[in-house]
């Protein structure tokens, strides 16, 4: 009896236990999907097991624990807020999240801030199409790309897994989606921090900015609010082509400011100002007629720019770069980056330029023909150039003399007599002239030889008359003929004393007439011929002989005068023909005679 009594007893005693037990455990309804208090009774192996009162404890993944770029705090005993999903899973366990907790306590403070305009602190998470995730203390935002800064970034790589403010666009807790954006944190940041520039920003102020843009000009540069031009000539006092050899997008530099305009608002900046002025001594540094070292920085069609040193850059032009290389473009001489040799011509301080030039530091030829060479020496080389007035010939070795058209053949002075000649034909010439001054030769092939027509010219002096041969007429006058080689001209106007008879076309080609030669030009062979200057002459003579109009003799009178003497002059000339020869003391006589009939 007393056993029954006691099975009894225990069986009573059970009852009443999992009657508490189950007073003791809330329904399912209370559990499932809802958010409870659980106690962490242990931490292993990157998991977090938590009792919340089931019949049996659930595992955490440790990563739930951990808030944005922070290292997981969680420890046994602790009593966490954890969401369970289901009572148990295949393996009997409670399936629970501390991730879906922490959310809806989130989602709860995220709608408050929101509401107030409030700003946020998240954790970008990691890049997905469109943009990226942050992570907002347990809400997942999406962060477009349009939305990460003020301007598009290449690389957001540096952003990630740092706490940061971020402001929320939109929220639909329904769909558990919230937009962020970390562009409209910056540019409240940045309207905050460009107020406060402009109130405070003053000439000379040294700041520091990062490169916002580059263009062929310059580059803008972001001062942290408000942007600033940085000159493409105020980056360095050495010369560079374009600023992106100096710096880079995003790079941080320090700049000066050089001018502020407070109507505009707009900054100009320098970076070379922050440095010492190479051009401060530059007299002293690169005194005139110096010579020195420099490397070609910039070649142009006039010329070549040399730096001498950081800063400091001249300019070779390109008649300053050869004595003998003419009319040729500077890379034919000199290559960018080459060291060369050259001497200072020129310093325009207040301009900032300096002259040089590559050839005074090598020696002259021109000069050292003058001194080995002589008017009247022969050369014989090759024709390196053709060209409509003439040949160039080289002398010695880049040295060219140049023979004009007018001095290579006696015969043909026409552009005919060039095509006797090519490119590379070696000649023999005549030194003309040297003049090394102007860098000049003189040559002359027809100086060889003798002038086949000296002697042409010979009694044709200004002032003399001769009788010439028409040729041909035109309306200004008539071409004449002197001689085999001399040909002359007379104008319309010197055709006759008489203005009716100064007309060409009384003249016929063969004609000959009398003229006197009013110009010479020998060198040409040719003259300038008036008859109207012969019969002025010949007037004036008459007059000088046999009267003046004073004397009441008319022009007729003192020609008819002259006719007859010149009548009898003859008649007595052929009287004396057939008489036989005279003695010595006769033929004196007679000239005496002859004499005193003339006085008569």
């Amino acid at each position: 009896m007393a056993t029954a009594a006691a099975k009894l007893q225990d069986r009573e005693e059970s009852k009443e236990f999992a009657a508490l037990l189950e007073e003791s455990l809330p329904s399912e309804e209370n559990f499932q999907g809802n958010v409870v208090k659980g106690r962490v009774i242990d931490v292993e192996n990157g998991f977090v097991l938590v009792d919340v009162g089931l019949k049996s404890e659930g595992r955490i993944e440790l990563r739930e624990f951990t808030k944005p770029g922070q290292d997981p705090e969680v420890k046994i005993g602790d009593v966490v807020d954890v969401y369970v999903e289901r009572l148990e899973d295949n393996n009997g366990e409670a399936v629970l999240s501390r991730e879906k907790a922490r959310r809806e306590e989130v989602w709860a403070e995220l709608e408050e801030q929101h509401n107030k305009g409030e700003r946020v602190t998240g954790v970008i998470h990691s890049r997905v199409k469109g943009g990226f995730t942050v992570d907002l203390g347990g809400a997942i935002a999406f962060l477009p790309g349009s939305q990460v800064d003020i301007r598009p970034i290449k690389d957001a790589s540096p952003l990630m897994g740092t706490p940061q403010p971020f402001l929320i666009l939109k929220m639909d807790r329904a769909r558990g989606n919230i937009v962020v954006s970390r562009r409209a944190v910056l540019e409240e940041s940045r309207e905050e921090a460009r107020s406060d520039i402009l109130e405070n920003i003053k000439e000379g102020q040294v700041l520091q900015g990062v490169v916002k843009n580059i263009t062929d000009y310059g580059a803008f540069v972001d001062l942290g609010g408000v942007d600033g031009l940085l000159h493409v000539t105020d980056i360095s006092y050495k010369r560079i082509n374009h600023p992106s050899e100096m710096m880079k997008i995003g790079d941080s530099i320090e700049v000066q400011v050089i001018r502020f305009n407070e109507e505009n608002k707009r900054i100009s900046l320098g970076m070379k100002q922050l440095e010492a002025d190479p051009w401060e001594n530059v007299h002293d540094n690169y005194p005139v007629s110096k010579k020195l070292k420099g490397r070609i920085s910039n070649l142009t069609d006039y010329g070549a720019f040399v730096e001498l040193d950081d800063g400091i850059e001249g300019l070779v032009h390109v008649s300053e770069m050869s004595w003998t290389k003419k009319n040729i473009h500077p890379s034919k001489i000199v290559s960018v980056s080459q060291e060369v040799e050259v001497q200072v011509l020129e310093i325009d301080e207040e301009k900032r330029r300096i002259s040089l030039g590559i050839k005074q530091c090598q020696e002259n030829p021109w000069e050292t023909i003058a001194e080995n060479r002589k008017v009247g020496d022969e050369i014989e080389g090759p024709v390196n150039n053709v060209t409509e007035f003439g040949l160039f010939v080289g002398i010695e070795d880049e040295l060219d003399g140049m023979v004009h058209i007018s001095d290579i053949s006696w015969e043909d002075q026409t552009e005919e007599v060039l095509k006797g000649f090519k490119k590379g034909d070696m000649v023999k010439a005549k030194i003309l002239e040297i003049d090394p001054e102007k860098e000049r030769v003189a040559l002359g092939i027809k100086q060889l030889t003798d002038d086949p027509f000296e002697g042409a010219m010979k009694g044709m002096a200004k002032g003399a008359v001769v009788t010439c041969t028409i040729t041909a007429t035109d309306d200004k006058g008539v071409e004449v003929a002197v001689n085999d080689n001399v040909t002359g001209y007379i104008k319309k106007g010197d055709l006759s004393r008489e203005r009716s008879e100064q007309r060409p076309d009384r003249f016929a080609v063969g004609e000959k007439v009398d003229a006197k030669i009013l110009t010479v030009d020998q060198k040409n062979r040719k003259l300038s011929l008036s008859i109207k200057a012969r019969e002025i002459e010949e007037d004036k003579q008459a007059m000088e002989e046999f009267g003046s109009t004073e004397s009441g003799a008319s022009l007729g009178d003192i020609l008819g005068a002259a006719l007859s003497k010149e009548d009898q002059a003859k008649a007595e000339k052929e009287a004396k023909k057939p008489a036989a020869k005279k003695s010595t003391s006769k033929k004196k006589k007679d000239e005496e005679s002859a004499e005193d009939a003339k006085e008569e």
